[in-house]
C-alpha cells in the first residue's frame, strides 16, 4: 500500500492547479520516504473501513457514527498529535494545541471563505484545513515537510473522506509554483523558523492572487518600535527561531514585499491551557518551556511566547 493522491488529483483537474497532477508524483513519492514510512502505512491499512453517519467541520472537526473501539491503539501509533483536537467516532484525540482556539480568534476578521482555494503552509496535520472547509473553501491545500502529520492527515481523512482537503509532505520551496493560483494563503508558525522572513513573504506572494489574502501568524516582540529579536541559541527550547519582529517590523516586511491593507487583527499570549503535554502528545511543552519562577519569560530569558495574526492583500 502506498499513499495514495489520485482523488486529490481529480479535484484539480480543469483548475489552474491542474499541472500538479503531472508535477507532484515524483515529488511526493521522494518526499514520503521515511524510515517510519512502513509503520505509518501498516496503520492506515489496518483502519475499519466504515462510513461515517454525518462529519462536522464548521463548529470544530468531528466524525460520528457505529463506535470503532480498535481505532484508539492504532491512531496512538502516530504520536505525537500536535494540532487539533478531533473527535472520531466517540474518540477524543486531544493534541497538544488547542487550535480551534486560534481559528475562532481569526476566522471573524478575514475575508470568507466561501467558493475559495486555499493554502495552508506549515499546516501540520491539517487541522485548520478541516475548519476552512467547514466554511465554504472551494479546495484547501495544506504542505507541511513533516512526514509523520501526512499520515496523521491520511488517517483523518479515511474516516472524513473529503478529496477537497489534502496535506502535501512538501515545504514550499519545494512546492512547484503556478502564480496567482490561491484566493487566501495562511502561514502560521512559520516565519520564526525562516532564515529569510521576507523570501518566504516573496514565496507566499507568488502563490497569491491579486487581491488575494494573506493570513500570517508569528511569534513578535511585544515594543512600539522597529526591533527583530534574533536569538543566539534556542528561544523557548528551540532550535530554529531566527527572527521575532515587533509588529511594525513585521508591517515594514510586508510592505517591503508587495502587501498592502495590512491589519492587525490578533495578538495573544500563548498560555499553557492553549499548548501543553496530553496523552495524545507526551512530550515536554510550553510549561517546560517558561522559567518556572518568572513564567513571563521563557527558560532562556526572553519574553514569553507573544503571537500575532496580521492580514494583508497582494
Amino acid at each position: 500500500m502506498n499513499v495514495n493522491y489520485n482523488e486529490f488529483y481529480s479535484t484539480l483537474q480543469n483548475t489552474p492547479l491542474e499541472p500538479w497532477v503531472e508535477l507532484l508524483p515524483p515529488l511526493l513519492q521522494n518526499a514520503l520516504d521515511h524510515g517510519d514510512q512502513e509503520k505509518w502505512l501498516r496503520v492506515l491499512e489496518q483502519l475499519p473501513q466504515t462510513k461515517p453517519q454525518s462529519v462536522e467541520l464548521r463548529k470544530g472537526v468531528s466524525v460520528e457514527g457505529e463506535s470503532q473501539p480498535h481505532i484508539e491503539p492504532l491512531l496512538r501509533k502516530l504520536h505525537p498529535w500536535r494540532k487539533g483536537p478531533y473527535t472520531i467516532f466517540g474518540l477524543h484525540i486531544n493534541t497538544e494545541w488547542r487550535s480551534d482556539w486560534k481559528w475562532d480568534r481569526i476566522v471573524p476578521h478575514i475575508a470568507p471563505l466561501q467558493d475559495r482555494t486555499v493554502l495552508d503552509v506549515g499546516c501540520g496535520n491539517g487541522y485548520h484545513l478541516w475548519r476552512m472547509l467547514g466554511e465554504g473553501a472551494k479546495q484547501a491545500i495544506g504542505i507541511d515537510p513533516a512526514v509523520l502529520f501526512n499520515f496523521q492527515f491520511q488517517a483523518l481523512q479515511h474516516f472524513i473522506q473529503n478529496p477537497r482537503a489534502c496535506v502535501l509532505p512538501l515545504g514550499i520551496e519545494s512546492l512547484p509554483l503556478i502564480p496567482n493560483a490561491f484566493d487566501t494563503i495562511f502561514s502560521m508558525g512559520v516565519l520564526y523558523h525562516r532564515k529569510s522572513p521576507l523570501e518566504h513573504l516573496e514565496q507566499l506572494a507568488r502563490f497569491l492572487k491579486p487581491g488575494g489574502e494573506l493570513v500570517l501568524e508569528t511569534l513578535i516582540i511585544n515594543t512600539p518600535q522597529k526591533y527583530c529579536l534574533t536569538p543566539p541559541g534556542r528561544y523557548a527550547k528551540m532550535r530554529n527561531v531566527w527572527f521575532i519582529p515587533s509588529i511594525p517590523t513585521l508591517e515594514y516586511w510586508l510592505q517591503r514585499t508587495g502587501f498592502q491593507n495590512i491589519k492587525t487583527i490578533n495578538i495573544t499570549a500563548t498560555t499553557t491551557q492553549e499548548q501543553r503535554t496530553t496523552d495524545w502528545m507526551t512530550f515536554d511543552s510550553l510549561d517546560t518551556f517558561l522559567d518556572p519562577t518568572h513564567p513571563q519569560k521563557t527558560v532562556e530569558g526572553y519574553p514569553a511566547p507573544l503571537r500575532a495574526t496580521l492580514s494583508a492583500t497582494k
